[in-house]
């Protein structure tokens, strides 16, 4: 009796966390462990619907041995036939006082970042989005060869409603 009581509860928790994430479209994350300056983080997107439009974000996780207050990434988006969009972001990853952003317990933060919103994928053919870290050091040429802290990067689609 005791194993069905909690077997009904853990099903009745999945409905609860899978219901309350209806929007999501896409979502996966890609672990990295020294992420090299040259190194670029490819998501597959597949094929998306045409008549609906997106928001779309990064997640990026982070430990204690990130060293920055802020993350320099630069982004592509490659549409079907042939079209790139790239981009060079900034994200401030702590407050003022150094504190990280995001959430999270323990060692690890996640942050949630806005990349482009009001998306449509009107191009027919599969999509994919790339990522590269683009750090450098104030006064220096050179990027950070390995960035050490970023534990992942996440790609996620939400339907715009």
């Amino acid at each position: 009796m005791r194993s069905e009581i909690a077997f009904s509860f853990l099903v009745a928790i999945l409905f609860l966390v899978t219901a309350c994430d209806r929007n999501r479209v896409y979502d996966e994350y890609k672990p990295v462990r020294g992420w090299h300056r040259d190194s670029t983080i490819t998501f597959d997107l597949g094929e998306l619907d045409s008549t609906r439009t997106y928001n779309l974000f990064l997640n990026i996780r982070n430990n204690n041995d990130y060293n920055y207050s802020n993350l320099f990434l630069i982004t592509q988006i490659q549409f079907p036939q042939g079209k790139v969009i790239s981009d060079t972001l900034e994200y401030e990853m702590t407050r003022p006082d150094g504190e990280w952003l995001g959430t999270g317990f323990g060692d690890v933060k996640e942050n949630k970042l806005w990349y482009k919103e009001n998306v449509k994928f009107d191009e027919p053919g599969n999509y994919k989005v790339n990522v590269k870290q683009a750090m450098r050091k104030n006064g220096e040429v050179q990027g950070i060869e390995e960035l050490e802290g970023i534990t992942h990067v996440g790609f996620r689609i939400e339907n715009k409603e």
